[in-house]
């Protein structure tokens, strides 16, 4: 058995996955990486209960489970980012959804990560969870383009100013207006002149709620900054 190189013996891993030779495969792929899954599901029906039992440092699941096969895996995330905040979540789905994405990441970005089956490799399968069981986000770059406007991964922090990406970062470290203003020491109005100026320069939808608007914003961020995208731009 060869271990991957990257894998942390000790990183405790649920699949979720309704296909039976699937989950299969991937319970003996991620064996053979180094990794230790605790436990495997068809449905997320018994998940908070497997999960408080066996405390995994992440899950990994299909969006699409039993018994209807739509957004089973989409709210059993969210039940789960509510539930154990500190557990990873890992959504692996066939389909780009931005509406699934979107009501995953308003959960919270940290230790979560969305990516489409039939564009992971093997090593950046490894990677991801790896990445998310450390608190990092892992989004698939068909999924930010989804949920931004139309426009260049390149040029979409380009017209924010250095304060305005300090502001962002901070957002994308899941603090409040409130927070960012004691870590950079500037006054909540302030802050929130530069969170009104982020969202207007973004490729957001000008009539988002807030929240969403915020969720956009963060995506725009990790994407521009991520290894995530590096990695995609040099597949194609």
């Amino acid at each position: 058995m060869t271990s991957h190189p990257s894998s942390t013996p000790s990183r405790r891993v649920v699949v979720v996955e309704d296909s039976e030779l699937l989950r299969q495969s991937i319970v003996r792929f991620l064996t053979t990486a180094g990794l230790q899954v605790v436990a495997q599901l068809g449905s997320a029906e018994a998940l908070l209960a497997v999960v408080a039992q066996d405390r995994p440092h992440v899950v990994v699941l299909d969006v699409r489970l039993p018994p209807t096969h739509t957004d089973e895996g989409i709210r059993a995330a969210i039940s789960l980012r509510r539930a154990h905040p500190a557990v990873g979540v890992l959504v692996l789905s066939t389909y780009v959804e931005g509406e699934w994405a979107r009501q995953l990441f308003s959960a919270g970005t940290s230790a979560t990560g969305y990516l489409l089956k039939d564009r992971i490799t093997e090593h950046a399968f490894v990677e991801a969870i790896e990445h998310v069981g450390d608190g990092g986000t892992v989004v698939d770059p068909e999924v930010v383009s989804l949920l931004m406007a139309a426009q260049r991964r390149s040029e979409v922090l380009s017209a924010l100013t250095d304060r305005e990406r300090e502001v962002l970062e901070l957002m994308a470290q899941g603090r409040s207006n409130a927070g960012i203003g004691q870590a950079l020491f500037l006054s909540p109005r302030t802050i929130e002149a530069h969170v009104a100026s982020i969202f207007a320069k973004l490729p957001i939808v000008l009539d988002e709620p807030t929240s969403n608007k915020r969720v956009l914003a963060v995506l725009a961020y990790l994407q521009e900054v991520s290894p995530w995208r590096r990695a995609d731009e040099d597949r194609g």
